[in-house]
């Protein structure tokens, strides 16, 4: 089969590997539609390796048709159209997926639509009930709105009547927030969302997603609510923050949680996929939540698809499509 890899320059580069071989428990995808996310430019870059026994191939989640199961595999039949997590192995034209992290691909959706879902929704979805045990009606300010997770974040945390803010850096990216239901969209280049949230949220944020950390986990404390959760997702802002306000931290009770899904475990991610599969895929199928994408690429594109992500530039999901 072929598959995208990095050389030693960093380079993307079409080789041939073999078909991977199932366990008694998987899947076989042959992939139709790739999503891009930020962590396949980190493990290009050395920064984010693959867990230990997964796949080194670049990819966190397809979209395809199945091909051939294990012989405990029920649930699923060859010729089913499928979307998947995966924790590495998705830029190829064909992947293993434990059978208790597939969800149906709904008809209405594209193999491209099905690329774009599982990876943000799965983590906005972790995000906000998992981790923080998002309620109806709180309030939610969420970080890089524009971006998958963010876009994602929005349509769940409206689907529960919640009060969304967002920070973006365009004015475009903030009118697709609004689109998406956001009630509130900040430009950071033009307004700081402290002297914001002073003047117009002064209770502040029951919950707070953030991907930036650095110099924002400061001014997430001062915007937090009491007894707030703060889930910090990755750190485009830096992996450190100086002077932090401990009092401030006692005095709201606040809780933070690090966290990242690629590196949980199979029983994790299948609790995951069933919990939202409960909670929300009926909303995928009737379209009341529904995937951003900003732009496909065919996957001889993948480059540029790394380059536009890399520029900050989407709104949304980057997918690749296979012919």
């Amino acid at each position: 089969m072929k598959t995208i890899t990095v050389d030693n320059n960093q380079k993307l580069n079409f080789t041939e590997q073999e078909q991977p071989s199932i366990n008694t428990d998987e899947c076989l995808i042959q992939v139709k539609a790739i999503g891009v996310n930020r962590a396949d430019l980190l493990q290009r870059a050395g920064k984010y390796p693959a867990p230990p026994g997964e796949s080194p191939i670049l990819g966190l989640e397809v979209s395809g048709d199945i091909v051939a199961c294990g012989k405990d595999v029920h649930r699923w039949q060859v010729n089913d159209k499928v979307f998947a997590l995966v924790a590495g192995g998705g830029y190829a034209e064909y992947v293993k997926v434990k059978a208790t992290q597939l969800l149906s691909l709904p008809q209405s959706f594209s193999y491209q639509q099905g690329a774009a879902t599982a990876e943000v929704f799965l983590t906005a979805y972790q995000s906000l009930f998992t981790i923080a045990n998002l309620q109806s009606k709180q309030s939610v300010l969420i970080h890089a709105g524009a971006s998958g997770v963010g876009t994602a974040a929005i349509q769940l945390a409206k689907a529960k009547q919640c009060y969304v803010v967002v920070t973006v850096g365009s004015d475009e990216k903030a009118k697709a927030c609004l689109a998406l239901g956001a009630d509130v969209a900040i430009n950071y280049h033009h307004q700081d969302f402290v002297a914001w949230s002073t003047e117009h949220h002064k209770k502040g944020f029951d919950i707070i997603v953030d991907v930036v950390a650095g110099n924002y986990l400061n001014k997430n404390i001062q915007v937090a609510a009491l007894d707030a959760h703060i889930v910090i997702l990755s750190l485009l802002g830096g992996r450190f923050s100086d002077n932090v306000d401990i009092a401030k931290l006692l005095m709201k009770r606040l809780t933070f949680t690090a966290s990242t899904l690629r590196n949980r475990d199979h029983q994790y991610k299948a609790m995951l996929v069933k919990q939202f599969a409960t909670d929300f895929y009926h909303q995928l199928v009737e379209g009341k939540i529904k995937p951003v994408i900003d732009s496909e690429f065919l996957w001889q594109q993948a480059d540029q698809a790394h380059q536009k992500m890399g520029n900050n530039e989407n709104i949304g999901k980057l997918v690749l499509t296979l012919p």
